[in-house]
């Protein structure tokens, strides 16, 4: 009887240590993922960070990597495609003056900020004017950021909720301009969006030199 108590005793204090260690061994991996966790988030912060969306003056220092050395920084026109689920659009082309292109000009497609095409495209009209050749360099002083803010805070956008956007620099009178192109929410319908207009805004100054919105096309 004495043996069998011991018996008990003996495998008892054995189950105790296994749990014990059991127990030890699932505390040490829940810190370890909770250190994981920690190292991990700030490498996704930073990623996020870094995949902000490029300004179209930035995608000008971007394009300069793919076009020849004589059109470099000579920018003709920037404009993006229109926006999708979000104000800031993500397609971009980046026209540039390219004295050895056969339209003298080199386009440089970009997707979120990256590099998705370079093409020679084929402006033939604009060669019958002055549009073709480079914008003043001296008078890109307004991003494409913060031509967006400034259309989107004209007063009669006040009451409108605006989903989408283009935006265009170019020649415009003689100066180079930034025509902004919004969609807003229908009154009736606000899961669908209409075309309500431009702002024309000087690249110099950031100032509004035409105002061609139409908010009677949202009701």
């Amino acid at each position: 009887m004495e043996r069998v108590r011991r018996f008990f005793s003996v495998a008892r204090a054995k189950e105790m240590s296994i749990l014990a260690v059991m127990k030890r061994i699932i505390r040490n991996i829940i810190s370890s993922l909770v250190l994981v966790g920690f190292c991990i988030t700030p490498l996704n912060r930073a990623t996020a960070d870094d995949s902000r969306e490029l300004t179209a003056f930035q995608l000008i220092k971007e394009g300069n990597r793919h076009v020849g050395e004589d059109a470099k920084d000579k920018v003709v026109q920037i404009r993006s495609e229109k926006s999708i689920g979000s104000l800031t659009p993500i397609i971009w082309y980046v026209v540039y003056y390219d004295p050895d292109a056969t339209a003298k000009a080199t386009q440089v497609k970009f997707g979120a900020g990256v590099k998705l095409e370079v093409k020679r495209p084929s402006r033939v009209f604009e060669l019958a004017g002055s549009t073709h050749l480079p914008l003043d360099k001296e008078k890109l002083k307004t991003d494409s950021d913060k031509a967006l803010q400034i259309a989107l805070a004209e007063p009669l956008l006040k009451n409108v909720k605006i989903l989408a956007s283009r935006l265009t620099l170019e020649r415009w009178e003689n100066m180079p301009v930034w025509k902004v192109r919004l969609w807003a929410a229908k009154l009736r319908n606000p899961k669908k969006d209409v075309d309500i207009g431009e702002v024309f805004i000087a690249a110099e100054n950031g100032k509004v030199v035409k105002n061609d919105l139409h908010i009677d096309r949202i009701d």
